[in-house]
């Protein structure tokens, strides 16, 4: 389980940062920077990818109600603009910037998890598998995950060829058919090879 070593020899407040949608063929990509309160931390905090669903929305409803935090979204439109790099760079600082407006004060360090870090002025730290050491990063990948799921369960509504309730923009064989039969929606990302087979020359 992760544990709070980086943040014991970090300025407070200490936020950690993860995104969740990287992979996917539709739908935005989210990332979150989350401050744990100095107690009660609910239990059986993870990397998001080896939670269950129903585990991820219980400490989601936990971690929201208990921490500090802010969400980043950047949209299948910007991605396709900035590729998908700079828009998970851009959703990192976006959600960082919101926590420093929650908090009234920039975070005193921040723990991404990865290799790089975005460009800007917080002073960070990037850790590789860093929701596998880190408590703070593997709680803000939960609301990210959780965030972007959701986001995508409510797209299957108004698009349910593509089974995104299911496989949340993945490219799963469903998802796959569905782009060939039905063609890209306005959630999907164009700059992806398998979206742009899809779109039939003028």
């Amino acid at each position: 389980m992760p544990g709070l070593k980086h943040e014991r020899a970090c300025l407070p407040p200490v936020a950690g940062v993860d995104e969740a949608g990287r992979g996917p063929l539709a739908g935005p990509v989210v990332a979150c920077a989350l401050v744990l309160p100095a107690k009660s931390v609910p239990r059986g905090i993870d990397d998001s990818k080896k939670l269950s669903a129903a585990e991820r929305a219980r400490l989601y409803a936990r971690l929201t109600d208990c921490a500090a935090f802010g969400v980043g979204i950047v949209e299948p439109g910007e991605i396709d603009t900035l590729n998908i790099y700079w828009a998970t760079m851009k959703a990192m600082t976006l959600a960082v910037d919101r926590l420093a407006e929650v908090l009234g004060c920039a975070p005193g360090h921040v723990l991404v998890d990865g290799n790089r870090l975005p460009r800007w002025g917080y002073a960070a730290t990037a850790i590789v598998s860093g929701d596998a050491h880190s408590r703070s990063i593997a709680a803000a990948s939960i609301v990210a995950k959780h965030t972007r799921d959701q986001i995508m369960i409510a797209a299957a509504e108004s698009h349910p060829h593509y089974g995104w309730h299911a496989n949340k923009g993945y490219g799963s064989a469903q998802h796959l058919a569905a782009l060939r039969e039905h063609g890209p929606s306005p959630l999907h990302r164009r700059s992806f090879a398998p979206v742009a087979q899809c779109i039939l020359p003028f």
